[in-house]
C-alpha cells in the first residue's frame, strides 16, 4: 500500500498529508493514485468535521513530477498510451480538486511552503488557504508547456475573477507568501513555527460546530457561482430553514442526552 498520502484524524479533524518530501510532494503516479481515495474516504467519515490537506517537509506541492512524471508503472501500462490515455488519468486524478470543493465539508489547504503546478489546483479546491511566510506561489504552467490541470484554471477564475486569473496564469510569474495574501491567493498568513496550531486551532472549532450548516453554507456558496438569483434565492431560503431545523434537532438531542 502507498504511503505517498498519509491520513490523521485529530478532534474531528482530519490531516490529509501529501508525503513526498525529498521531491517537495510533487506528483507522481503513486500520490495520484492515493489521493483521491484519501479525500473520498474523509468526505465519507461521519466522525470527520473539517479536513486540511498540506504537505509533509518544506513544501506543499511543487506540481508534476517533472523527473518521474505521473508515468504508470510499466504493468500498468496500456496497450495504446497517447495523450487522450493520458488525460483520462489525469482526470481520475484530478477529481481530488472536486471532492475538496464540494463535500459537505470545510476543507482547508495547509500551505507549509512553495506550492506550484497541481499543487496550486489542490489549494485553490479548498474553502481556505493558510500558509507560511515560507509559501511561495507559482502557476509554472508556462515552464512545461501545460495549459493547467487539477481544476486550477477553473478555481481560481472563480476565486481572483477573470482578469486576475488570466495575470496569474499567462505570466506566471513567481508570488513571496505576503504578495501571493495581497493578490489574494492565500486567506491568511501564520508564522511557521504556529501554522499548524493556528490552522488546527480554526479547523477544530469549525469540525465541532453545526456540520449541517457547513454543508449548506457550502452548497449555497457553490451554487452562486452559476445559478442565476432568483433561483439562488429559492435554493438559499430553502437550506436557511433545513439548517435551523438540522441546528435545533442537533441541540434538542445534546440537550437530552445531558439530562440522561
Amino acid at each position: 500500500m502507498s504511503d505517498a498520502v498519509i491520513t490523521t484524524v485529530e478532534e474531528g479533524v482530519a490531516i490529509v498529508t501529501l508525503n513526498r518530501p525529498d521531491r517537495m510532494n510533487a506528483v507522481n503516479y503513486d500520490l495520484m493514485a492515493a489521493l483521491t481515495p484519501a479525500i473520498q474516504a474523509v468526505a465519507n467519515d461521519p466522525e470527520v468535521g473539517c479536513v486540511v490537506v498540506t504537505g509533509a517537509g518544506r513544501g506543499f506541492c511543487a506540481g508534476g513530477d517533472l523527473k518521474e512524471g505521473a508515468s504508470t508503472p510499466a504493468h500498468l501500462q496500456p496497450k495504446r498510451p497517447g495523450a487522450e490515455t493520458r488525460g483520462a488519468r489525469l482526470r481520475l486524478g484530478a477529481e481530488a480538486s472536486r471532492l475538496l470543493h464540494e463535500m459537505p465539508k470545510v476543507t482547508i489547504a495547509m500551505v507549509n511552503g512553495p506550492v506550484a503546478g497541481a499543487g496550486i489546483g489542490i489549494a485553490g479546491a479548498c474553502d481556505l488557504r493558510f500558509a507560511a511566510p515560507t509559501a511561495s506561489f507559482s502557476s509554472a504552467y508556462d515552464r512545461i508547456g501545460g495549459s493547467g490541470d487539477y481544476g486550477a484554471t477553473w478555481a481560481w477564475t472563480r476565486i481572483l475573477g477573470t482578469a486576475k486569473a488570466r495575470e496569474l496564469f499567462l505570466l506566471g510569474e513567481k508570488f513571496t507568501a505576503e504578495e501571493a495574501l495581497a493578490f489574494g491567493l492565500y486567506t491568511r498568513l501564520f508564522a511557521e513555527d504556529v501554522l499548524r496550531d493556528e490552522t488546527l486551532k480554526v479547523a477544530k472549532r469549525i469540525a465541532a460546530g453545526p456540520g449541517a450548516s457547513w454543508a449548506y453554507f457550502k452548497a449555497n456558496l457553490n451554487a452562486a457561482e452559476t445559478m442565476p438569483f432568483a433561483q439562488h434565492l429559492d435554493l438559499e431560503s430553502l437550506n436557511m430553514g433545513l439548517a435551523t431545523a438540522a441546528a435545533a434537532a442537533a441541540y434538542k438531542a445534546r440537550k437530552e442526552a445531558g439530562a440522561t
